[in-house]
């Protein structure tokens, strides 16, 4: 009986571990740009002090809004951004772009 309980025990154990995890998107852009025009100059300075501290700066242009969204995630830790700051940078390119 043991043997038949822990074999039980070892398949579900099995089928639980190869069922499909949840995905989480990482490639969805914050939420829609809501800076005021004041949060947006603080996004350009922010990006252009904080920044270019450790590497020369990207036009905005140069990356899709897309493209931005994994670039911020993986920087802004870095430049230790608040997350209103974050979006506050990201809706200044954003905002920038002109295509």
């Amino acid at each position: 009986m043991k043997k038949l309980i822990g074999t039980s025990l070892l398949a579900a154990l099995l089928f639980a571990s190869c069922t499909p995890k949840a995905v989480v998107a990482t490639t969805t852009a914050p939420a829609a740009a809501t800076s005021t025009s004041e949060q947006l100059a603080q996004g350009k300075t922010i990006f252009e002090n904080s920044c270019k501290k450790c590497h020369g700066l990207p036009k905005p242009d140069d990356f899709t809004s897309v493209e931005w969204v994994g670039i911020m995630n993986s920087m802004a830790p870095k430049a230790r951004l608040t997350d209103e700051q974050h979006q506050w940078v990201y809706d200044y390119i954003v905002s920038a772009k002109t295509k």
